[in-house]
């Protein structure tokens, strides 16, 4: 089955082709995220008129370069939310108009889940189930329990900022630029090739001792805050970045385990744009080794795709025949 998928949740525009919900036949990816450096942050208004302007070169290309002619296709598959309201109407008004005007049903897909399903795509070795999914992301921190296809309960996340948030808005504490994650990975390695043997431990792990799956990120702010406005011993950016990356990994990595050891699941799936990060992904990965299987997308996947749209919509494949699409015009757009 070949899924045409389209994503433009936040500031990327991207279209792919996917046969089998595992084989990427083409893909591509606008971002305007040289426009949001700028401002240090994303703007709505720009990133929609952005999306705009590139939604349909986008989708022309992924076609040109798998070679397909529009029959070729099963389905048209769209991001539905959450994300911000401008970009989620670009593609599914897009979307819509596609299916109408190809005669092709339309599969709505939310965008966390399709972060998980990038474990999928060009898998060696498939996850099996029961899994617990950690999706950690600029917005959302969460933990959930996927018993099957489609079958995804809620277990905890963060109570206000998500870990991606934490990175992003340390990083400007510290004048590093946007996005954030990257620019304090960098720094972070710099200083951990000099000083491997270094106790990271200045900053709080917040509910690090609760009983539940429940996290906290902007206590790690503050204390990163206020440790600059007193700051006397002059450590440098790249120390600093160390101890807030090794915080908020540490966090990560310890409710991990705590997941892992209450559901006992086969599979542990990584997914979400934080998972890219280099030292989340080695310790998280040794910490889980001989209690399950842990999954961690190709790095290409684990930032906003559309890969992962059609990828999802294969294994939850619920589709919208266009005759409903043109009955209900406001189909599923969360904020």
């Amino acid at each position: 089955m070949l899924i045409l998928g389209i994503e433009t949740s936040c500031d990327e525009t991207a279209a792919a082709v996917v046969e089998n919900g595992q084989t990427v036949v083409s893909s591509a990816v606008f971002s305007s995220l040289s426009q949001h450096v700028k401002t240090g942050g994303i703007i709505p208004e720009v990133a929609a008129r952005r999306q705009i302007e590139s939604i349909i070169p986008v989708i022309e290309g992924v076609l040109k370069i798998a070679k397909l002619k529009i029959d070729n296709l099963d389905a048209i598959s769209v991001t539905y939310g959450p994300g911000l309201i401008g970009s989620l109407l670009v593609g599914v008004e897009t979307a819509k108009t596609l299916s109408l005007v190809w005669n092709k049903p339309l599969v709505p897909v939310n965008h966390l889940v399709a972060h998980i399903y990038a474990n999928w795509i060009d898998a060696k070795i498939m996850p099996k189930f029961a899994a617990v999914a950690l999706v950690v992301s600029g917005g959302h921190t969460d933990f959930v329990l996927m018993k099957n296809h489609g079958e995804i309960k809620y277990l905890g996340g963060t109570r206000d900022d998500a870990a991606g948030e934490a990175f992003d808005k340390t990083a400007r504490l510290l004048g590093l630029p946007y996005p954030g994650g990257p620019a304090i990975s960098a720094a972070a390695e710099k200083f951990e090739i000099l000083n491997s043997k270094s106790e990271l431990n200045l900053f709080p792990r917040p509910m690090l001792d609760s009983d539940n799956l429940d996290m906290s990120f902007s206590g790690l702010k503050t204390a990163v805050l206020n440790f600059i406005k007193k700051q006397s011993n002059n450590l440098t950016i790249e120390q600093l970045s160390a101890e807030i990356q090794e915080a908020i990994v540490d966090t990560l990595v310890a409710k991990s385990i705590k997941a892992v050891e209450k559901y006992k699941p086969k599979s542990f799936l990584l997914a979400g744009g934080v998972s890219a990060n280099k030292r989340l992904r080695e310790k998280i990965t040794q910490a889980l080794k001989g209690k399950t299987k842990v999954f961690i997308p190709d790095p290409k996947y684990t930032t906003d795709n559309a890969a992962m749209i059609a990828s999802a919509a294969y294994s939850n494949y619920q589709p919208v025949p266009w005759q409903k699409v043109i009955a209900n015009p406001s189909l599923s757009i969360e904020e």
